[in-house]
Order: structure tokens, then C-alpha cells, then sequence
């Protein structure tokens, strides 16, 4: 029906219907044809390729096409359309038939080499004779295992490739073809093979509790501990600059435990697990998602690093879903990391907050297990000693008149009450300086004598006893309560020795140092911890950059004297 103007409520608008006519055997004399046109807007093609690049611009209610003219054109076109679907796949696909010759294959698979092609051929005769053999088994389901694919691998040199074979069935069901897709997987297997090597790697990272460690102190643990780390840094994941920083949760703090390639004023720069405001790292260990800087000089959140620094990755240390610390690389190349980098990092990454766990671990086992033996010691030799106490002081009454004999029990006496002091102030743990009572009078010592000291702890008992004790020596003693509070002092005053606790608020025992050696280069620094707890891992790092000693608490007077008198006797010489 024509196209009309409404005129009323009861008439509406039409639109003619479209056709497409292909072909040129319908000619327009056609009564088909003539039928249409009275009725429908007729668009005419010569052929069926033509008709699929319109109907892709055009939209047709109806194609009439004489059967000749589709039947060819249309196989023809569906070959063309096949044909550029499979050359233009990245990946090579043939058909290899039951003599095992590749009877057809697109320009992909053409353009692999005759060696890959050869092993393309034996991995297709390998599943035609698997699916064969799947097929005429007893009770195989035709429809079942002979139709599912199976996948092949195959090396050419260094090269890996991957081949998923796909049967054809003919006749009778029997599987006669097979379709193989071919692709180049080595870049996969290279990964795959670093992650591997990382995970073995990260495996020995975090086995620190064997023979070989057994016998070494806290320090020298976490220094083996942090050469594997460095190693594997520059062996497995390339990297020459990087910095580790732990997080100090009492004060949402990024400390510095161990770096390499890195200036020191990135490494004094003070960082906090906050978003905003603290550079990249501030920013990972806040929210525990890595971050790649892709150009340091356009990304906000950059903060010093590498003198040349171009580009930066930082990554989350995790431990048991808990962020714990980042670790942080930097290039003098722009763009140097990729997603691959960042997940190698963020795998090797987890194996170093375990390795570091392990050795806190440690550390805590250590304390707990020192201080169940001494008070299994202090039980055990109780009963001991009171019964020494009972038949000294019996004898002591039957010698009456024997000045000489009651002398010497009298000393056994005072030798019980001093095993017992000492069995008291090693249970009292980390908080004690044991033989303190035996320095009561002043000692004349021209080492020590008018020498300025600096004392840190913030336990108040070890800042009394060490302070009484060289001051009995001469020397002049200013206590700091924490580590902010010795660092100021530090600024303030010159000194000739500071003696510090490491695991203080504020500031850690390397910070202390670092300070020191800030006022002057080779202040000697002699640092304290609790049966070697170190959570900033201070030691290694202060041991680097010339460190006296490190006093293990509790300690003994005699031994805190001969590290003070070494490590003044060696800055003086260094002096001179």
C-alpha cells in the first residue's frame, strides 16, 4: 500500500517493504519481480558478495536470489570469510590427515620453520592414534572422549610450543582428520620458569633455622639473611636499587631495614603507612596495592629515591593477608617495570615477610625459652642452697671463738647470697646489668674519666645502673628517656660515646647512630637489645657503616666496661 497522510484517527502511515534481489537470472520482466515492484522498494546486486556488503550497511525485509547465482557466490564468499578469519588468527591452524600429511594450513602455520612444522605433524599422528584407540574402545561413548581435544607440548631450541588437536570425525564415526591450532608459548613458559625460580628461591629465603644459622647470633642471622636477600634481588629479579622498609605499628611508621644502590638522604626520609602524603611506599603499605611509577618526574606521589631515578615499583610485603612493609625498586630507565616485574616482586616479596617473621620468631623463642630455664633454675637450686645457708650458719655457731674458721664460712655465706642476686637479675631479663652492686666506690680509670656519655633506654632501671656505674668512673652522663629525645641531644651537645637501647619510641637504635655519626664521623655508638630483638633489624645496618658492639641484655658489668673501653680506645686511634 502507498505511503498516505493521516487524515484521521483510522488512517495510518505505511512504509513499503524493502528487498534485496541478487542475481541476474530474475530479470524485471519476471512476474515474481513485477509483483514486487508495485509494492515494494526493490534494490537490485549482481551477486552475493555484493549482497553481504550491503545488507552489512542496510537493513532488507526480504533477499530473493535465483538458486544458481546464492548457491555459488555464497560458498564462495563463506571460503573468502574463512579463509581471512583463519590467516589473520595469530596462532597457526592445519589439518593433518590419517596418512599424516598437513593437508591444509593457513599463513601462519605456513610461516613457521620446517622443524616446527615436522613436530606440528608428529604431535597430530600422536592424537589421531590416541582418539582412534578412545574411540573403539569397549564401552567408549562415540560423542564422548573421541570428541574432546587434547593438548600437546613440544620445544624447538629455546623455543616452547603449545598444540591443542581436535578430532574429525567421517564416516561411520571414524576419526579420519585432525585440526590442530599451533601457538608460540615461550614467553608463558619463560614466566612460569621465573616464577618457579623465584618460588624455590623464596623457599631458601625463609629456611633460617638450620645447622648453618643454629649457632649465630641475631645479628649475624639477619646479615645472612640479608645477603640472600640481595643476591636473589640482583640474580632473579635484576634489581641493583631497592630498599625493604618494615612497618613499626606502634607509630604506623616505614623503617629501613635493608637497602642497596640507594643514597642515604632517601633512606633518612621519614615515611608513615598513610595515602596520602608519604610518597609511593606511604601510599602501598596504607592500602596493600603495589604501584608502578612509570616516570618519576610526572607522578605526584614519587619521593626521593635514586639519584637518576627515572621510574619506581613498590610492592606490599604480606604476611598472613596483613601488610607488614613494601619494597620498593628504582631504574634510571623510564618504564622499566612491567605487570611481570610486579608479580615477581609482589611473590618474592611475600617470602621476605616470612623470612623476616621467622627470624623475629626466633628471637621471641630465644626470651621465652631463656627465661623458662632460669626459672626452672631458680627451682632447682632453692632447696640447694638454703640447705648450705642452714649448715653454714650451724657451723658458724659451733665455732664460737675461731675467728678464722667463722671468717671463711661467713665468705661461703656471702657467696650463696650472691649466686642468688645474680639468679635475680637474670630472671629479671633485658631490665637488669648484672654485677652492678659490685662497683660501689669510685674508680679511678684515665680512659673513662671526664668522658661525655650519652645514655638512651626507655627502661628506667637500665638508665640508673649504667649511669651509676661509669659515673663511678668518671664519666659525665646525660639520659635520653626515648629516641626523638637523643637525637636532640645528640644536635645539642657534643659527646664522646652513646650508649643506646635499640627498640625505643620515636626513633629507632640505627637512628640514633645515624645521628651520632651526623654530629660527628666516628662517634662511637655502643647498641643494647633484649635477647637480640631487633625489629628494625638496626644491627646489620649500623654494623655497616661502623658500629662498636652490641650488648645482648641482660649483660654483665665487666663485659658492658671492656666494650666501652674498646670502642673508645678505637675511635681515639681512629682519631689520631
Amino acid at each position: 500500500m502507498p505511503d498516505s497522510d493521516a487524515t484521521d484517527a483510522n488512517t495510518v502511515t505505511t512504509t513499503p517493504p524493502r528487498v534485496l534481489l541478487c542475481g541476474t537470472v530474475l530479470s524485471d520482466e519476471h512476474p515474481l519481480v513485477g509483483a514486487m515492484f508495485s509494492d515494494a522498494q526493490v534494490v537490485r546486486v549482481a551477486d552475493a558478495a555484493a549482497a553481504a556488503k550491503l545488507l552489512a550497511r542496510e537493513s532488507f525485509d526480504a533477499v530473493l536470489t535465483d538458486g544458481a547465482t546464492f548457491l555459488a557466490d555464497g560458498r564462495a564468499l563463506a571460503g573468502d570469510e574463512a579463509d581471512l578469519v583463519l590467516n589473520t588468527i595469530g596462532e597457526g591452524v592445519c589439518v593433518v590427515g590419517a596418512d599424516g600429511r598437513m593437508t591444509w594450513s593457513n599463513r601462519r602455520m605456513r610461516g613457521f620453520s620446517p622443524e616446527i612444522t615436522e613436530h606440528t605433524k608428529r604431535v597430530c599422528r600422536q592424537g589421531l592414534q590416541i582418539f582412534r584407540t578412545q574411540a573403539s574402545a569397549p564401552h567408549a561413548d562415540p560423542d564422548g572422549a573421541a570428541r574432546r581435544s587434547k593438548k600437546f607440548t613440544f620445544q624447538e631450541r629455546e623455543s616452547y610450543f603449545e598444540v591443542i588437536c581436535s578430532p574429525v570425525l567421517g564416516d561411520g564415526g571414524v576419526v579420519d582428520q585432525v585440526v590442530a591450532v599451533v601457538w608460540d608459548a615461550t614467553s608463558g613458559k619463560r614466566l612460569q620458569s621465573k616464577i618457579d625460580a623465584i618460588d624455590a628461591s623464596g623457599r631458601e629465603l625463609a629456611r633460617i633455622q638450620n645447622d648453618a644459622v643454629a649457632t649465630k647470633t641475631p645479628a649475624e642471622r639477619l646479615k645472612l639473611l640479608q645477603e640472600k636477600i640481595i643476591r636473589y634481588s640482583k640474580d632473579l629479579m635484576h634489581f641493583d636499587h631497592f630498599s625493604i622498609r618494615l612497618l613499626d605499628k606502634r607509630v604506623d611508621k616505614l623503617e629501613v631495614v635493608i637497602a642497596e644502590g640507594l643514597p642515604p638522604e632517601a633512606l633518612e626520609i621519614d615515611l608513615y603507612a598513610q595515602p596520602e602524603g608519604n610518597g609511593i611506599s606511604g601510599y602501598v603499605s596504607a592500602t596493600g596495592r603495589s604501584y608502578i611509577c612509570h616516570d618519576t618526574e610526572k607522578d605526584p606521589r614519587y619521593v626521593l629515591g635514586l639519584t637518576h631515578s627515572k621510574s619506581s615499583m613498590t610492592v606490599p610485603l604480606m604476611l598472613f593477608d596483613e601488610v607488614v612493609g613494601v619494597y620498593n625498586v628504582e631504574s634510571e630507565q623510564v618504564g622499566a617495570f612491567n605487570e611481570d616485574d610486579r608479580q615477581f616482586a609482589e611473590i618474592f616479596g611475600r617470602y621476605v615477610a616470612l623470612a623476616l617473621n621467622i627470624l623475629d620468631l626466633l628471637l621471641v623463642e630465644r626470651f621465652t625459652t631463656s627465661t623458662s630455664i632460669t626459672d626452672n633454675v631458680v627451682h632447682e637450686l632453692d632447696a640447694p642452697l638454703n640447705k648450705i645457708v642452714s649448715e653454714t650458719q650451724t657451723l658458724v655457731e659451733e665455732y664460737i671463738g675461731d675467728d678464722a674458721m667463722r671468717g671463711r664460712l661467713n665468705e661461703i655465706l656471702n657467696g650463696v647470697s650472691e649466686i642468688r642476686s645474680s639468679i635475680a637479675n637474670v630472671k629479671a631479663g633485658p631490665a637488669a646489668v648484672i654485677g652492678c652492686e659490685k662497683i660501689e666506690e669510685r674508680q679511678d680509670d684515665p680512659l673513662l674519666k671526664g668522658k661525655r656519655v650519652l645514655i638512651a633506654d626507655d627502661e628506667p632501671n637500665i638508665r640508673k645502673n649504667i649511669r651509676d656505674v661509669l659515673g663511678r668512673f668518671g664519666c659525665v652522663c646525660t639520659t635520653a628517656t626515648n629516641g626523638y629525645e637523643a637525637c636532640s641531644l645528640l644536635d645539642q651537645d657534643p659527646f664522646d660515646l652513646v650508649v643506646s637501647d635499640i627498640k625505643m619510641p620515636y626513633r629507632n637504635g640505627y637512628e640514633i647512630f645515624a645521628a651520632a655519626q651526623r654530629t660527628r664521623e666516628g662517634m662511637p655508638v655502643v647498641l643494647m637489645t633484649g635477647f637480640g630483638y631487633d625489629p628494625q633489624h638496626s644491627i646489620v645496618r649500623a654494623s655497616q657503616e661502623g658500629l662498636s658492639t652490641v650488648l645482648f641484655k641482660p649483660f654483665k658489668v665487666d663485659q658492658f666496661l671492656e666494650e666501652v673501653r674498646r670502642a673508645l680506645t678505637a675511635a681515639a686511634a681512629a682519631g689520631s
